[in-house]
């Protein structure tokens, strides 16, 4: 097994904590191997950010993402710089609000933002997508994440980033029930 995994974004977005988060799960709680890469431009805020994942049950030969099977944006720049690096069937998940796909492109849809804002802070979107992401993809278990995030967040904003997980994670299981 080899997953193929980039979460993209705008600096400021969190993308970078969210693929550490993500990583971290994987490997440490999960037990598989994995690599994790990033890139940004020179801005500090609002340039073009993205976090590659390469995940694995065996040791990792080449650390870099080729083909996304998993593509994660949070905004426009970021889905139509990357898609066309994603594989065609790959898992597409994209911040309904931020994000306009391709008509012909089939995409996982949610308010991540908007749910973050309903929790009383933006910056959570990051953390709303990682739980919608872990929900639609079964690739990580969820105790894995919620044990990542646990050890990764400041504690004066855990029980924030807590909820944001469970956010994106039920809405990803109501997406799956229709309701």
């Amino acid at each position: 097994m080899r997953v193929e995994i980039r979460l993209a974004g705008f600096g400021g977005q969190g993308i970078g904590l969210a693929g550490l988060i993500l990583g971290k799960a994987v490997s440490l709680y999960d037990g598989l191997e994995a690599v994790m890469t990033q890139a940004y431009g020179p801005e500090a805020r609002g340039g073009a950010s993205s976090t590659n994942l390469v995940v694995a049950d065996r040791p990792i030969d080449f650390p870099f993402v080729q083909e996304a099977d998993v593509l994660v944006t949070l905004s426009q720049e970021a889905y139509s710089r990357f898609r066309a690096e994603a594989k065609p069937e790959a898992i597409v998940i994209i911040d309904e609000d931020l994000v306009e796909p391709s008509p012909q492109d089939t995409c996982l849809k949610v308010p991540a933002t908007k749910l973050a804002e309903d929790l009383g802070r933006r910056i959570v979107a990051n953390v709303v997508m990682l739980g919608f992401f872990t929900a639609a993809t079964d690739l990580v278990e969820r105790e894995s994440i919620e044990d990542a995030i646990k050890t990764s967040i400041p504690e004066n904003v855990l029980e924030l980033n807590m909820k944001a997980f469970n956010a994106g994670y039920e809405y990803a299981r109501k997406m799956e029930t229709g309701q």
